[in-house]
């Protein structure tokens, strides 16, 4: 469950989508809501293994103008199917309570009875408690937009809603506890702050940075942008440079003293001749704007990047439902540093979701009836389901 940035120096940081599973978790063992569970589990198994009970519910839910829903089940391994679970009972909690009271369904189950009203109110807590955490999980599991710059603003927000509020009731305040609790020991150490932080000031939708509580701290993370983008740019330089010495230290050919390329053939339509280098405007003004007492110093790469970032801060912020990579391919130009910056930032993904999806598809692809599938074929397979709808 680690997502690892692989460009430059990057640490590894660990899966959103996990550390928020790992927080829900921690929260449905609250001994209150362990039993509530228990107990509306116990509830939709008995409708999904029993026909009468099933068919009685669908009546119900017609009569009292309820939607054809069926009840869900969770599962261990997915925080949210608890949710879901809880949810889907509450919405057709009348109707249940309805076909438990039928004579047919009391005949086969006449111990099992329906939630009473402390245990519904304790659920609709746990509900409403839980509503960020499944609404984060639900924007993490995504498959284009979720980077690395989103779990800085998603944690400090989760952070401020399992903050205690007047008015919480016992139940919401075990829950917001054991969240927070476990949300303050992710990304605590020096290292996944600096990426986190720098990736969402490199996002132009969270440039302003609010989540961070002081001035200071902002200006500092801006400083450390300006430096890495400078060094960048003096990386780009010497790379540059570097393939320039290794092109002029290539040997000649014996009887050459230059390197020039092998004249081609000559075809029925030779090319035009290439135009002379000297113009004419360089012969008539060449003096008069090639003065060097006018002429400007060039700047120093820290100098590009502290101007760039400026423009930037200073730049309208981007609407939250637009692409940031969108964003940054079109002001190229205008920060090109910055923009070279935000690519290495912004490719890495904030969770692995995508890849353990494209392992499930694998799974589904390759069965004991396919097992005889050519490996290039498994990867075609599996392409084309996962851009499958790419427009």
């Amino acid at each position: 469950m680690i997502v690892a940035a692989q460009v430059g120096k990057f640490p590894h940081v660990k899966c959103f989508a996990h550390t928020l599973n790992l927080a829900s978790q921690r929260a449905l063992k609250v001994a209150t809501l362990s039993r509530l569970l228990g107990r509306v589990r116990r509830i939709s198994t008995f409708f999904h293994r029993s026909t009468t009970a099933n068919h009685c519910l669908k009546e119900k839910q017609k009569c009292l103008g309820l939607k054809n829903h069926k009840l869900i089940t969770d599962v261990t391994t997915r925080w949210n199917s608890s949710y879901d679970m809880v949810e889907r009972f509450l919405e057709q909690q009348p109707a249940i309570s309805a076909t438990l009271l039928s004579p047919e369904v009391r005949k086969s189950e006449s111990d099992l009875c329906t939630l009473n009203e402390t245990d519904v109110s304790n659920a609709e807590d746990a509900v409403s408690a839980l509503k960020p955490m499944k609404d984060a999980t639900t924007l993490m599991s995504e498959e284009r937009n979720p980077t690395v710059s989103l779990i800085a603003p998603l944690n400090a927000q989760l952070l401020q809603n399992m903050t205690d509020t007047m008015g919480d009731t016992p139940m919401i305040h075990e829950i917001k506890n054991a969240i927070k609790t476990d949300l303050l020991k992710r990304y605590s150490s020096e290292a996944e702050k600096k990426i986190l932080y720098t990736a969402s000031a490199l996002d132009p939708r969270f440039k302003g940075l609010p989540f961070i509580l002081t001035e200071e701290e902002r200006l500092e993370i801006y400083r450390g942008v300006t430096e890495e983008a400078a060094s960048l740019e003096i990386e780009c330089t010497s790379t540059v440079t570097s393939r320039r010495t290794n092109v002029d230290e290539v040997p000649l050919p014996e009887g050459k003293e230059t390197l020039e390329e092998e004249s081609p053939i000559e075809e029925d339509n030779p090319s035009p001749p290439k135009r002379k280098s000297t113009s004419l405007l360089m012969t008539l003004l060449g003096q008069s704007f090639t003065d060097t007492e006018g002429t400007i110093e060039p700047k120093t790469p820290y100098a590009k990047a502290e101007e760039e970032i400026e423009k930037y801060c200073k730049a309208p912020s981007l609407p939250l439902t637009e692409d940031p990579l969108k964003w940054w391919h079109a002001h190229e130009v205008i920060f090109p540093l910055l923009s070279h910056l935000s690519k290495r930032y912004l490719c890495i993904p904030g969770t692995s979701v995508s890849a353990e999806r494209v392992f499930s598809t694998a799974g589904d692809v390759v069965t004991a009836k396919r097992s005889t599938l050519q490996p290039e074929h498994v990867d075609q397979l599996v392409f084309l389901q996962k851009n499958l709808h790419i427009p």
